[in-house]
């Protein structure tokens, strides 16, 4: 199947803004990884999570990749 795999990514950080906790000044969050593997492997070869790969049910969102996400969550999710 085609699709668009940027979308995909943005819509996924999207998502993992909403199920972030541990937040961390300056260091990023936490956030439960339940979504594609492919997906979370391209977030994370583009520095915006930390290796999704491990038996942990959270991944590490960077400090960049928290900010992001919160940045898409907002544009795509929040109502005006």
């Amino acid at each position: 199947m085609d699709y668009d795999r940027e979308k995909v990514d943005e819509y996924t950080l999207a998502l993992l803004y909403l199920v972030t906790h541990a937040r961390e000044e300056g260091f990023g969050a936490r956030a439960w990884k339940g979504f594609d593997w492919d997906t979370m492997n391209r977030l994370h070869e583009k520095g915006l999570i930390t290796n999704p790969v491990g038996k942990a049910k959270s991944v590490g969102l960077t400090e960049d990749g928290f900010k992001k996400s919160e940045e898409l969550f907002r544009k795509f999710f929040m109502e005006d």
